[in-house]
Formats: C-alpha cells, sequence, structure tokens
C-alpha cells in the first residue's frame, strides 16, 4: 500500500472496520445516523473517495457511503477472472439505442474505490483546448475551468497516486517530471513503439498509477498482468490504497454495502440526507450537504428517483439535463499475429501510448481525438473476444487460443461526442432495493462513427508497419461513462456550476465523470480526481467565508 496507511479496512459482519494507525488497531471513527455530518458522499470511486479525503483533511465531518464492499486486496483478491468479477457493477440495466452498451467490467465498478480498483491505471492529462472545445476547436461544449488551473491539480493527484511516467511526455505544455521512473516496455509495447516510428509519429511508456519503485508497504509491480481485475499485490495505487486511507485517517468515515436509494429535503428546498439500505433495511443518514458520486448511471438515476412535489423532475433538474448527454468513449481495436513470441500478458495491459491524434488536427476528418495504447488481454477474455466478435467455437477456437502467445493489438481510447439523445432515464421495473432499474440509451453519432473508421484504419497501418499479419478489427466496444450532470456557467445549459455546486439546490453537490461537458481522447480517472481536489478546495474556501 501507499505510505499514506498500512492497511485498508473492511467492514466485517455489519460491524465498523478497524484501521492500523501508529502502530496497532483502533477503531474506526463512527457518526450516529441522527448526527448531521457536513457532508454525506455517495459514492467513493474517483471522485467521492479523493473529495472524501479531501474534506476530512480540512476538518469537516464526512460520512461515505458505497454500494460495494470494502475489500483487503492482500486477502481477498486472486489472480482468477471469474473470481475477481465480484469488483464489477452487474446489477441489471435496460440498454436501448442505436448502439447499445456493453456495462459491467468495462466502465463500472462495485466496490469501495470505485472502478479504480480495477481500472488499467492510465492516468494522462486533457489536452488544454479541451477546457475549451466549442469556442477553440469548434465542437461539444465548453468547461468552466481553465486548464492551468487544472495543471496544478493534475499534478497534485499525479503526486498522489505515485504516477510511474517517462521523464519527458512528449505532448501537450512542458510539466514536471512523473514522480516514478516509467515501467519498462514489454513485448506488446515495442510493436506499438515499431508501428510508430515506421509511420512518423511520436509514442511514449503510457503514465500508470502503479509504482515503478517500492512506497511503503507497496511493492513495486511485478508484472503480473492482472490490473484489470484488482491487483493483490498493492502495486496498484488507486482511490482505495491512496485517497481513502488518508480519510480514514482524518476521521472520515466509510460505510460500505450501503446502496443510497434516495436524497430528502426540507420544506425549504435544501437537501437534509440520504435514505440508504445497509443489513437488511433502510436507515436515514443526515446531512449539512450531500455530494452525489456514483458515476454517470447511478447520478442521475438518484437524482431523478428523488423527485418530490417541489422537485418533480428530479433534483438539480431546472435545465432538464439530468441524465443527458451520456457519453463513452469509443474503445475499438486492431489485433494481428507476430511471428514472434509477444506474451502480451506480462506487465500492465497497456505501457505503451501514442496521443498523436489527439494533438494533431490536420488531416482529421472528425471531432475530438483519440489516443491508442499496446494492448494485454487475459486469456478468459481473450477467448470471449474470439468467440464473440469473430464466431470462433469448438476446434476453431481451440487452434487460435494456441496461438495466445503470438497475438498483438492496439486499442483506442477516443472521444465521442455529447448528444442529448443519449441519456439514462428510469423505468418502472425494480432492482432488488424496490428501486427502479436504468434505462440507458446510446447511439453513435456521423462524427463518432467517422473517429472509430479513422482510427480503425490507422492502427492497421501501424500493426502492419510493424510486421503483424492476419489483422482484424475490432468494431464494436466501448469504455469509460462520462456526463449525465454537466458542469458549465449558466443555469439553462447545465446541471452545476465549476465547483461542482448544484445551481438549483446550494447544499447538493455532484461530484465524479457525469459533470463532464465533454470526454476527451484519454481515460478520465485523472481529471475526476482533480476536479475533486479542486472542489474541496473550493468548498474550503465557500466555508471561510460562511458561505456553505
Amino acid at each position: 500500500m501507499s505510505d499514506d496507511a498500512e492497511h485498508t479496512p473492511r467492514a466485517i459482519d455489519g460491524h465498523a472496520p478497524d484501521v492500523f494507525h501508529h502502530g496497532g488497531w483502533v477503531p474506526m471513527r463512527q457518526h450516529g445516523e441522527d448526527d448531521a455530518v457536513d457532508f454525506a458522499i455517495v459514492g467513493t470511486g474517483a471522485g467521492g473517495g479523493t473529495l472524501a479525503c479531501k474534506l476530512a483533511e480540512y476538518g469537516f465531518s464526512v460520512v461515505a457511503l458505497d454500494a460495494g464492499p470494502y475489500w483487503r486486496p492482500l486477502e481477498d483478491f486472486a489472480s482468477d477472472e471469474h473470481h475477481q468479477a465480484k469488483l464489477y457493477w452487474t446489477d441489471e440495466r435496460i440498454v436501448g439505442g442505436d448502439n447499445p452498451l456493453q456495462l459491467g467490467a468495462n466502465n463500472s465498478g462495485k466496490s469501495v474505490g470505485g472502478s479504480t480498483v480495477h481500472f488499467a491505471m492510465v492516468s494522462l492529462r486533457f489536452r488544454p483546448e479541451w477546457f475549451k472545445a466549442r469556442s477553440k476547436l469548434g465542437y461539444g461544449a465548453d468547461w468552466p475551468l481553465d486548464w492551468r488551473e487544472m495543471w496544478s491539480y493534475y499534478a497534485e493527484v499525479e503526486n498522489t497516486l505515485k504516477i510511474s511516467g517517462p521523464v519527458n511526455y512528449p505532448w501537450g505544455p512542458k510539466r514536471p517530471r512523473y514522480p516514478y521512473r516509467a515501467h519498462e516496455i514489454n513485448a506488446a509495447g515495442l510493436v506499438l513503439a515499431e508501428g510508430a516510428e515506421a509511420l512518423g509519429i511520436a509514442w511514449s511508456p503510457t503514465p500508470l498509477a502503479t509504482v515503478s519503485a517500492p512506497r511503503g508497504q507497496s511493492p513495486p509491480c511485478v508484472y503480473r498482468g492482472m490490473c484489470v481485475i484488482g491487483c493483490s499485490t498493492n502495486a496498484k495505487q488507486s482511490v482505495l490504497t491512496t485517497w481513502l486511507p488518508r480519510a480514514l485517517k482524518a476521521g472520515a468515515e466509510i460505510r460500505d454495502l450501503a446502496m443510497v436509494g434516495r436524497i430528502e429535503h426540507d420544506k425549504s428546498g435544501r437537501v437534509t440526507g440520504v435514505r440508504y439500505h445497509r443489513q437488511g433495511r433502510w436507515r436515514f443518514q443526515r446531512a449539512k450537504n450531500v455530494v452525489v458520486a456514483g458515476y454517470s448511471i447511478e447520478t442521475p438515476r438518484l437524482l431523478l428517483n428523488s423527485a418530490s412535489s417541489r422537485y418533480p423532475d428530479g433534483l438539480a433538474n431546472s435545465s432538464g439535463l439530468v441524465g443527458k448527454n451520456l457519453m463513452v468513449q469509443a474503445n475499438q481495436a486492431v489485433w494481428g499475429i507476430m511471428e514472434r513470441e509477444i506474451r502480451a500478458y506480462k506487465g500492465p495491459p497497456s505501457l505503451a501510448i501514442t496521443e498523436h491524434w489527439n494533438y494533431t488536427d490536420a488531416g482529421k476528418d472528425f471531432f475530438g481525438g483519440y489516443a491508442y495504447m499496446s494492448q494485454g488481454p487475459l486469456p478468459l477474455v481473450w477467448s470471449g473476444v474470439q468467440a464473440s466478435k469473430r464466431g470462433l467455437w469448438g476446434r476453431p477456437l481451440i487452434d487460435e487460443m494456441e496461438r495466445y502467445n503470438h497475438h498483438v493489438g492496439l486499442k483506442i481510447v477516443g472521444e465521442f461526442m455529447p448528444q442529448e439523445r443519449n441519456r439514462v432515464t428510469l423505468t418502472d421495473e425494480r432492482d432488488q432495493y424496490g428501486l427502479p432499474i436504468p434505462r440507458v440509451t446510446y447511439s453513435y453519432c456521423d462524427n463518432d462513427k467517422r473517429l472509430i473508421a479513422h482510427s480503425l484504419a490507422f492502427m492497421r497501418q501501424a500493426l502492419e508497419a510493424a510486421g503483424a499479419t492476419e489483422i482484424w478489427d475490432e468494431t464494436d466496444d466501448t469504455c469509460h461513462l462520462n456526463g449525465t450532470a454537466r458542469m458549465g456557467d449558466d443555469p439553462q445549459t447545465s446541471v452545476v456550476n465549476a465547483d461542482c455546486r448544484s445551481w438549483d439546490i446550494p447544499n447538493l453537490w455532484i461530484c465524479d465523470g457525469s459533470v463532464f461537458p465533454t470526454v476527451g481522447g484519454v481515460n478520465p480517472s485523472l481529471t475526476i480526481q482533480a476536479i475533486a481536489c479542486r472542489t474541496a478546495d473550493r468548498i474550503k474556501a465557500r466555508a471561510a467565508h460562511g458561505e456553505l
């Protein structure tokens, strides 16, 4: 683990977990449900977990609730793809639209620490112009944030996570070197490098949130390749192993296995706390402020399900935009065979990257951008890809799996456009808690399709240039969830302001990937954490002036 704490606590049999501190186990602080804590935070992922830490360290009383368990990776995680499916949010959703989304392992988590417990650790900053995409690049919407301010918060998060990255990153404004050295490039990453150099574009070791040297009780990464099913050595610097131990040390309380179903408010319209299900019954936690950080499906679901006579369309929804402008990211890939052995699973899955098409606008027939990275699929996932994407079964599937160690792939994280028709709504069907099941509707626009086509063609050229044969495309994959409660400068066209504070209800905040106005062509976790750090500073400043 990080040097911020010695062990990760977990609630056992409904009792509050203990935290190891200054040489012994001590009870984690517990707040009574009748006590109005300063902040009740719904969700403990990149947004909620980071914010819980910062607010607790600033002296606020904090209770953070998560629907998932509080895992101890050293004890609870196994190098077993089936077993580790317990990390994913697989509750029922109804999907629709022209391009229905695959939900679960690729874009959401049900654990304390959220999706960062099983993320691929890719930690990238937004291109500065993306914060003003409408004004500077002609698409999407402008963020109400300045890239220079965000740059300072990116640096804070990178230092907290001890990102391992290159001395000189080739793209964007100059920045200090990453806290830890870059990881060695594996054979799959070297194929990306060979293709990029043959095509005359830059490439780089990928900045990753897994340590390349010892850090406290975190050992350096041992390149087992199990990153996306949960790191069982604690080399991964997730929210679970970085921000949350600090939050506990500062006095925050984390309640796991606590599904929040509704936010209540008083006659004046201010929120008063959250109603949540834990240990077989519904409970209520009073709070002076509520922060929703459940990510881009659960956040609008909770806001919409909290509708009342005062707020008939749901909380924070005077703009009518709660649940709208859902964005995923393109995750298409090209795959091929190398004559030499690759063993792509050795090491984190994305050890090499190029952001060429994030920072190059000439030669595009689409708005936005994409990065592409080397890949290291695990065996069960790879067999599923062969069966579902290529239709292989029986002897053909066995024959293909015998070539597993020679497969190589490149995969994008690409920017899809915000569209109001892509949305999260509520159905009449109910889940195990008696809550409405969400409907997730998604369709690509023409710009999305042009980006996909461009990326597949370019990655195919790159693999060919590196010597791959039998190249084929994986055309219909997506990743990461963003949008549905966008931030902005205008209450009529956004849900929250730049501080992640609801326009409609002054003590209701939203702090997760749902506030993104645009999604960019990079993995979102670093930006979500940077926004949470900024929000905490803004809350602290407002409190100092008596403005909460």
